[in-house]
């Protein structure tokens, strides 16, 4: 049949199974609008209140669904108000198309009204990126998009069609998708004996998970795989859920913010057994003494991973549920080596009871009991957004994360304003779980528009703020490192975020004291619609354990010091 590049645009993106796009339409981009009125009923579109929060939506629900988030913006500042998302998604290995239409062909590269080289602009932060220029080649582009975005370690792919391919007319031919084929070519047999070899020979493992297990569907298997070898594990950010919160392995996340059990062990044990994970500075605190007394056993499927940052003793590349199947079968032939690591388990598992994360619980209002509260409250099957800062790290602390795409949070690039959107995105995606948007009131300030995409369409999801009056992460930083110096940190007292938030539609409640906690939220969970919660707490509630930056995983702070 013969289309326009709008028609073939929004059929391919009907071959990709794809229901849901984000975005905001503009001059360039409204002959694919037009398309998508006519298609309205195959392919919803919800309109955002700004461009990055489109991009976020889409990042929130390809995590939270494990499909591919479309996201489209017009050119010029709709492009590049894209930017950051896609680079969040890119950073955190998360599957985007960004779709967007620049000026005509040949309008490029006059500095047209609204035209910006959203290619060159894009190139360092997504796995790849086409300009279309000749309808013709349209179709497969896109194909191709969605092919790269989902094949091995998963990434942002960005296409750009000028404005007259939109409207230029080619013969379509429907095509059923290829199957996205695993990573699995490159494992190697004598690479997988030698990690048998070396968990046997080993006394003192630990296992580290990372998002590349969620992102394989490898979760069960890597329970399993850690069951069998009876080693502690712990997690990165991203790696949350991969592995049970509650799990009688489990000791916590890694880094900066882990737990001094799982910080200790890393230095302590002698085979480091890292399963998608990529050594990031805030796991790895100090690459060059990272893991000290330990053989490093890397599982990842991206060759550039390995010896990037710490180096490996051993590697297997590939698929991390391929590798874990294989492992596993022959750790079960052998039995397992639970048995011989059960003295070491022993010795970790009294670490853990003796330097539990803890509060002050004095009858004030403090940001890991709201926490705790969600935990209990909302159930193991609410999926848990947060923004950026202290309540991230409040949240891995003090949740029980129990299943994967569970949790999601901007790791890598660490965006603040990442979490309103991408739990829209979430909630689209997985519209029969609750989800609940953890956010400090530094991160609302900048993404609250997005409470107009939520009532306009009527998501109920929750935006629970941990509103200590000031941007706490870089506060506690200044305290620690800048002699307390609070330079332009402490946000202004006059911004009512329940009035704010009812002007935009939404219901709010506000919160002063512990004992209102469990109501609000009990409340918000029984409601349709947007609901915030604005928690008042104090402003030195501080993220404590900390390993300082450049520092190694054994020399933690425990205290904040006067």
């Amino acid at each position: 049949m013969r289309l326009n590049g709008s028609e073939i645009l929004v059929e391919c993106l009907k071959e990709q199974g794809v229901e849901v796009v984000f975005g905001y339409p503009g001059g360039t981009i409204l002959n694919i609008y037009d398309a998508l009125y006519r298609h309205s009923g195959e392919i919803k579109h919800y309109l955002t209140a700004h461009e990055q929060g489109a991009a976020h939506a889409a990042d929130g629900y390809a995590r939270a669904t494990g499909r591919v988030g479309v996201c489209m913006a017009t050119s010029g500042p709709g492009a590049t108000n894209l930017v950051t998302g896609i680079a969040t998604a890119y950073m955190d290995s998360s599957p985007v198309v960004a779709i967007t239409v620049n000026v005509a062909l040949p309008l490029l590269g006059k500095d047209t009204f609204q035209e910006v080289d959203i290619a060159g602009v894009t190139m360092p932060i997504t796995k790849h990126n086409y300009i279309v220029k000749d309808v013709n080649d349209l179709a497969d582009t896109i194909r191709n998009a969605f092919r790269i975005a989902q094949t091995g370690r998963r990434g942002p792919v960005l296409i750009d069609i000028t404005k007259d391919v939109t409207i230029a007319q080619c013969d379509y031919t429907p095509k059923t998708p290829d199957l996205i084929p695993s990573f699995t070519r490159g494992i190697r047999d004598a690479d997988i004996d030698e990690a048998i070899k070396l968990i046997a020979e080993s006394e003192k493992p630990l296992v580290y998970g990372g998002g590349g297990i969620i992102a394989a569907g490898a979760s069960e298997r890597f329970r399993e795989f850690t069951g069998l070898i009876g080693a502690p594990v712990t997690l990165s950010l991203m790696g949350l859920g991969s592995y049970p919160g509650s799990g009688p392995l489990y000791c916590g996340m890694l880094g900066m913010h882990g737990t001094v059990a799982s910080n200790l062990t890393a230095t302590n044990c002698d085979l480091f057994i890292a399963v998608g994970a990529r050594f990031s500075d805030r796991a790895a605190t100090n690459a060059k003494n990272f893991a000290p007394n330990a053989k490093v056993l890397h599982i990842d499927i991206d060759p550039a991973e390995i010896n990037k940052n710490v180096t490996a003793y051993r590697s297997v590349v590939g698929d991390a549920n391929e590798i874990l199947k294989r492992l596993n079968e022959k750790l079960r032939e052998k039995g397992g080596f639970a048995a011989q690591n059960a003295s070491w388990l022993a010795t970790v598992d009294q670490l853990k009871r003796e330097r539990p994360i803890s509060y002050a619980k004095d009858g004030v209002l403090r940001p890991q009991y709201v926490i705790e509260r969600i935990s209990e409250l909302a159930g193991t099957d609410a999926v848990i957004v947060t923004e950026v800062g202290q309540h991230q790290m409040f949240a891995t602390q003090f949740l029980d994360i129990e299943k994967p795409r569970h949790f999601i949070s901007s790791g890598g690039l660490g965006t603040m304003g990442f979490g309103l959107g991408a739990s829209i995105g979430a909630k689209i995606g997985c519209p029969d779980k609750t989800v609940i948007n953890i956010a400090g009131d530094g991160c609302f300030r900048m993404n609250n528009i997005e409470l107009a995409t939520a009532v306009e369409y009527n998501v109920h999801i929750i935006e629970i703020i941990i509103n200590n009056h000031t941007l706490g992460m870089v506060r506690q930083w200044q305290s620690l490192f800048y002699d307390k110096r609070y330079s332009h940190t402490t946000l202004s007292n006059k911004l009512d975020m329940v009035k704010l938030a009812e002007a935009h539609g939404a219901a709010a409640f506000n919160v002063t004291e512990p004992s209102q906690v469990d109501g609000a939220i009990l409340k918000a969970l029984s409601m349709d619609g947007p609901v915030v919660i604005n928690c008042e707490v104090g402003m030195d509630d501080n993220v404590i354990p900390m390993v300082p930056a450049g520092k190694s995983n054994d020399e933690v702070i425990f205290e904040l010091i006067d």
